[in-house]
């Protein structure tokens, strides 16, 4: 989770919490839970914590606040000594790395029978299969659209249904017609200037990790099933990307973009550049809301295009238990308790998180709860494009079961720089750092 994503977080979090601080109390089991920010931050985690602490008399949880820029050197540090905090928060791409390293408890026994739990693509599995943490909130890719640019090409809106997702080809020919030069001409048009383009009709994100989605909906991977080979090289892959770096290299449909900033809504949708564009479920929370709000956007979301398999992936920022912990139970009691949707109610109304547990997709009233909100699209929409799509539609990203995705998302970043830009195919690439990403998925 970035460093800034989370100070927004933490800050909404501070507010939606009004009590008196629980204090210590005496015959109280105390746990430790880590985590990165700034003194407001902590401050504001201090408060979540602090409710805890007085709505019950087992546990007390202390928050250990460590710089974001040396919180993984400071947990190893403390590995190696045996001081590791009961629980703590840590980044989506690190959790198989102190997994493999034995440093994390087995959480799996965290809800019982009967309970509502986390959705099965939210569990972070461990070397040996076991869930090693959950993801304290939901994140899918969407497809975000400007429904006046769509109004004014005559333009049918893209489906929020997966069951009505437009095929890749699909998506490629309404890009066409809402792709204009400065003299209103589309790809599609005689005399049509692509060194001039004053409206582009998509963009797709291009950050490595997004990029597995397309890999996947071809009908391949980054890696194999269950992350015991790398597949990267395989037609599927190396066609999904292409097809990406083709919609500005060849269909003149999308804006250059190098795939190194997270800011693809942004610089798109709300910039007024881009008729439609891929993103995360936060956006809504974090950006298109208020531009919708204070800057008149009128704005709709869509579930992805589709190659061959109608698809999407999910991520969230994970809490784990320390396998050094003297109290597993509790700071898994803690941790459920942290996780709930009713005390981060605030993120998930806002937009910018979703919820974890499987009712909030389920049950019609949760649901409901949850999706009938002004700050979000029309509840028939966001409820097909968001709900039903993350329940039926969404894999886990690879590093809730695959080690090392790190290294080997920075080594992908860098070589694809040359496919961005049109130096180099995609093939190309692949093929000429194919077994430096071998490595780097063993660690090496």
């Amino acid at each position: 989770m970035k460093k800034s994503a989370l100070r927004v977080i933490l800050l909404l979090v501070s507010g939606m919490f009004f009590f008196a601080c629980g204090g210590k109390q005496s015959g109280k089991v105390q746990i430790t839970y880590s985590f990165w920010g700034t003194p407001d931050e902590a401050a504001a985690v201090q408060q979540v914590a602090d409710r805890f602490n007085g709505e019950q008399d087992k546990i007390e949880v202390k928050v250990m606040n460590i710089p974001h820029d040396t919180y993984i050197e400071k947990l190893n540090t403390m590995a190696t000594a045996g001081q590791l905090p009961d629980a703590g928060i840590m980044s989506e791409a690190g959790v198989l790395q102190f997994a493999t390293s034995g440093y994390l408890a087995d959480i799996s026994g965290m809800y019982g029978a009967g309970e509502s739990k986390p959705l099965d693509s939210l569990a972070f599995k461990g070397p040996d299969g076991k869930t090693v943490a959950y993801s304290a909130a939901n994140e899918i890719l969407l497809l975000y659209y400007n429904k006046d640019m769509f109004d004014k090409a005559g333009v049918a809106y893209p489906p929020a249904s997966a069951d009505n997702a437009w095929t890749w080809d699909e998506f490629v020919a309404a890009a066409k017609k809402l792709t204009f030069d400065t003299n209103g001409r589309t790809p599609n048009d005689a005399g049509f200037d692509s060194n001039s383009i004053r409206q582009y009709g998509a963009m797709v994100e291009n950050l490595t990790w997004q990029l597995e989605v397309w890999a996947l909906s071809n009908g391949g991977g980054f890696y194999n099933a269950d992350g015991s080979q790398v597949t990267i090289d395989q037609a599927a892959a190396v066609e999904a990307i292409q097809k990406v770096a083709d919609l500005y290299l060849k269909d003149h449909v999308a804006p250059l973009s190098t795939g190194l900033t997270d800011d693809g809504i942004q610089r798109s949708i709300i910039a007024g550049t881009v008729a439609m564009a891929t993103g995360g479920a936060w956006n809504v929370g974090t950006c298109l809301a208020q531009a919708r709000d204070s800057e008149g956007l009128n704005y709709g979301v869509a579930v992805l295009p589709y190659m061959k398999q109608k698809v999407t992936i999910c991520t969230g920022g994970p809490n784990v238990v320390f396998a050094q912990s003297k109290h597993p139970q509790e700071a898994m009691e803690w941790l459920k308790w942290y996780s709930k949707e009713e005390n981060n109610w605030g993120l998930i109304e806002s937009g910018i998180w979703m919820p974890i547990l499987e009712k909030w997709y389920t049950d019609n009233a949760s649901t409901r709860k949850w999706v009938e909100n002004p700050n979000f699209p029309p509840y028939d929409d966001y409820k097909a494009a968001v709900v039903d799509y993350a329940m039926k539609n969404s894999k886990s990203t690879s590093w809730y079961y695959v080690n090392n995705t790190v290294d080997f998302n920075n080594l992908l970043s860098s070589a694809l720089g040359e496919v961005w830009t049109g130096n180099k195919t995609v093939r190309d690439v692949i093929s000429a750092n194919l077994n430096a990403l071998k490595d780097a998925w063993k660690g090496n």
